[in-house]
C-alpha cells in the first residue's frame, strides 16, 4: 500500500501565521551575530606630529606658520603657537603651499603639498615632479593650508565671496513744548581680494550709505486768534557713495568711483560725481593703513530754486586713516578736498572720524563727526553743515 504524502506542517498553517514562521527563521538565519562583518570605516587620516627639542610629541593638526611661528591645534590642549626653535621634527598629512619672502604668487606657481620641518627648514612635496621644495625657516613668510589658497589664489570669487563692515543706527526724540525726533542710519561694506592678510591684494570694492533725517515741531507762543499753525523743520543729509579699486602692485592702484549726495541743511538737492582716478598705499601694518587717492571727475549739483544749477569738472583729493587701538578700539579719520576746474568757486571739502567702541560681542558703540563745507550753496542757506552722531554699530563679519 502506498503512503499519501503529507504536507509539511508549516503548509498547514494560516496565512498570517506562516508569515510569522517565516519571520522568526529569517531572524534566526540572518541574525546579526550570524552575518558577514561589514567592513570598517574608512581610515581616518593620520594625525600630525610635532616632536620638541626635549623629546616630547603633540599629535593634532598644523594650521599654518608666519615666519618662524607654527600654530597647530591640539585635541587636547587646543590652539597653539609653538616657535621653529623649540620643534625638532614636524610631519603634516595636509597639503600647504610655503610662501617665501617677497616672493610673488602667481595662480601657477604653486603646488599644495604635505609639510614636514626639520634642521631649520620646511620642505613641500610637489607631487608633479616629486623633487621637494625646502625653504630654510628665516626666509618663510608664510605656510597656507590648500583649502585657503586656492579660494584666495587659484579660484575666481564670486561677486558676494569676501564682504564685511557693518550696519548702525541711533535715534533721538524731544517730547515737550517743542517736540521732534532725529535719526540716523549707516551700511559700510568693504570687498578687498584676496582676504587673506598673507597675500598682497588684487582688488576692492566699497560701498558706503550714511542718512540723518530730523524733523523738530515748534508751535506758535503766545498763540494766535485765529490759531496759528506750528512750524515744522525737517533735516535730511543724505550720502552714498562706491568705489572699486585695481592693485598694480601691493600698494599703487587706480580706481573708479560714484557718489551721491542731498543735504537739505546747505539746499542741495542732488549731487553727483562719476569719476576716475589713482591712489597709493603710504603705511600698512597690522595695526594701521594710510591711504592717499585722487580723481578726476564730471559734478552735477542741482540746487533748490531761484539757484541754478552746475555741471562741473573737478577732482576729489582724498587721504584715509585706519588704526587699530587697545581693547580692540577702532578709530578712523578721513578728509577730501574738491576743486572744480572749470568753476574756481564750487568747491566743497568733507571731513569725517569715528571711534568704535566694542560693548558685546559685534555690538559696539559708534561715535563720528561729520563736517560738509559747500562753498557755493543754495541761496540763503549756510556752507557748512556740521554733525556729531553716535549709535549703535553691528559688525557683520
Amino acid at each position: 500500500m502506498i503512503s499519501r504524502f503529507e504536507p509539511a506542517p508549516i503548509c498547514r498553517l494560516g496565512k498570517w501565521k506562516r508569515l510569522l514562521v517565516l519571520s522568526l527563521v529569517s531572524g534566526v538565519v540572518f541574525h546579526p551575530t550570524m552575518a558577514v562583518p561589514a567592513q570598517s570605516a574608512a581610515t581616518k587620516p593620520a594625525a600630525d606630529v610635532i616632536v620638541f627639542t626635549n623629546g616630547d610629541q603633540l599629535t593634532g593638526t598644523l594650521e599654518r606658520a608666519t615666519g618662524d611661528s607654527f600654530v597647530f591645534k591640539s585635541d587636547v590642549i587646543g590652539e597653539v603657537t609653538v616657535s621653529a626653535d623649540k620643534i625638532k621634527e614636524l610631519h603634516a598629512n595636509g597639503k600647504f603651499v610655503a610662501l617665501k619672502k617677497n616672493e610673488k604668487i602667481t595662480r601657477t606657481s604653486k603646488q599644495p603639498g604635505p609639510v614636514t620641518y626639520s634642521d631649520n627648514a620646511i620642505s613641500v612635496a610637489d607631487t608633479r615632479s616629486g623633487a621637494p621644495e625646502v625653504i630654510p625657516v628665516k626666509n618663510l613668510a608664510d605656510l597656507i593650508d590648500e583649502a585657503s589658497y586656492t579660494a584666495e589664489v587659484t579660484s575666481n570669487p564670486g561677486i558676494w565671496y569676501g564682504w564685511h563692515g557693518s550696519v548702525s543706527g541711533g535715534i533721538t526724540t524731544i517730547e515737550s513744548t517743542q517736540t521732534g525726533q532725529s535719526y540716523n542710519a549707516a551700511v559700510n561694506l568693504v570687498r578687498l581680494i584676496p582676504t587673506a592678510d598673507f597675500l598682497p591684494p588684487r582688488t576692492r570694492s566699497t560701498v558706503n550709505v550714511l542718512e540723518t533725517y530730523g524733523k523738530i515741531t515748534q508751535p506758535s507762543i503766545p498763540q494766535t486768534v485765529p490759531p496759528t499753525l506750528a512750524s515744522v523743520t525737517k533735516t535730511s543729509i543724505f550720502h552714498a557713495d562706491a568705489e572699486h579699486d585695481k592693485y598694480f602692485t601691493p600698494k599703487f592702484f587706480g580706481l573708479v568711483e560714484v557718489s551721491f549726495d542731498h543735504n537739505y541743511s546747505q539746499g542741495l538737492n542732488l549731487q553727483q560725481i562719476y569719476g576716475g582716478g589713482l591712489g597709493w598705499t603710504f603705511i600698512k601694518t597690522p595695526v594701521q593703513e594710510f591711504d592717499v587717492k585722487a580723481d578726476v571727475h564730471y559734478e552735477r549739483q542741482n540746487f533748490q530754486p531761484p539757484t541754478a544749477s552746475t555741471n562741473l569738472v573737478g577732482s576729489s583729493f582724498t587721504e584715509l586713516y585706519h588704526r587699530n587701538l587697545p581693547a580692540k578700539m577702532i578709530f578712523t579719520e578721513s578728509g577730501t578736498f574738491i576743486p572744480a576746474w572749470n568753476n574756481s568757486n564750487a568747491y566743497s571739502a568733507i571731513f569725517a572720524a569715528g571711534l568704535q567702541l566694542p560693548t558685546y560681542k559685534r555690538l559696539s558703540l559708534n561715535v563720528n563727526l561729520l563736517d560738509n563745507y559747500l562753498n557755493n550753496p543754495a541761496v540763503g542757506f549756510n556752507n557748512n553743515s556740521f554733525q556729531f552722531v553716535t549709535g549703535v554699530l553691528y559688525t557683520l563679519k
